[in-house]
């Protein structure tokens, strides 16, 4: 049976290149080069890639980048891309949970709910989070970007939904505090202009959570901050108008 993430972006790779949360590239990139000292002998792994547009631009910065992703039309989008912009990455189809690397890099990113928090349960979710600690060195780093379970506390998440995600609004919600899973459905138009019906199950995390989660994996600081579009900022403090929340996390 296929997941609904994988179904959301079976098809999808031309129109998520015109959602508005893809826009903040270049001042994210220059947050992830200030975070790693600008040091081009970084070797990065980019989890759940999409088109690659994190991966391209730290390439084309001149680092060495490892893209992984799930879906093939956005991976099949992300080679089309480098070629184009005549830069080096390496682009895999894999599962997040059961990646292959021991200790061969220096920084990961999940960044856009790049896997992480789309997974149908806790257990799965966490898998990412061992997968990505197994394949870091000792020193590396981990930033990470994931829904913030505070904003639903204090908003409604179908409201946020219909005025700021994708060209579909949700035509149900519901949020479990006692999961803190939202589920709702959404209407999309596909690239070849086919609508469908998609069935979300997105799991939002609180601070302490998210805290505990990464120090089980080794990890001895955690910071986390607000998460803006494109201007990302350990100095902006997470709060519960923040619909995502920016983690930086360091052996």
């Amino acid at each position: 049976m296929t997941k609904w993430y994988e179904e959301l972006f079976q098809n999808y790779a031309e129109t998520y290149e015109t959602e508005v949360y893809t826009k903040g590239t270049m001042g994210e990139i220059d947050f992830i080069e200030k975070e790693i000292k600008k040091d081009k002998s970084k070797k990065i792994i980019d989890i759940g890639c999409g088109t690659g547009r994190h991966s391209i631009e730290l390439a084309r910065r001149g680092y060495t980048v490892t893209g992984i992703d799930l879906s093939e039309c956005m991976l099949e989008m992300a080679k089309q891309k480098a070629k184009e912009a005549k830069v080096k990455v390496e682009f895999i189809k894999a599962d997040a949970r059961y990646l292959k690397f021991e200790k061969e890099f220096d920084l990961a990113l999940i960044l856009c709910e790049g896997g992480f928090s789309l997974m149908e349960t806790d257990e799965m979710n966490f898998m990412i989070l061992q997968s990505a600690s197994r394949s870091l060195k000792d020193k590396g780093k981990l930033i990470l970007t994931t829904l913030n379970g505070l904003f639903p506390l204090f908003h409604s998440v179908k409201d946020f939904i219909n005025s700021n995600s994708f060209d579909g609004k949700s035509q149900e919600n519901t949020f479990d505090l006692m999961t803190f899973r939202d589920k709702h459905i959404i209407e999309i138009t596909d690239d070849d202009g086919n609508t469908k019906k998609i069935k979300c199950d997105e799991r939002y995390y609180v601070p302490s959570e998210i805290t505990w989660l990464l120090k089980s994996l080794g990890f001895e600081k955690v910071g986390i901050c607000g998460c803006k579009l494109g201007a990302f900022s350990r100095d902006d403090k997470l709060t519960t108008e923040d619909y995502e929340m920016l983690i930086i996390a360091e052996y």
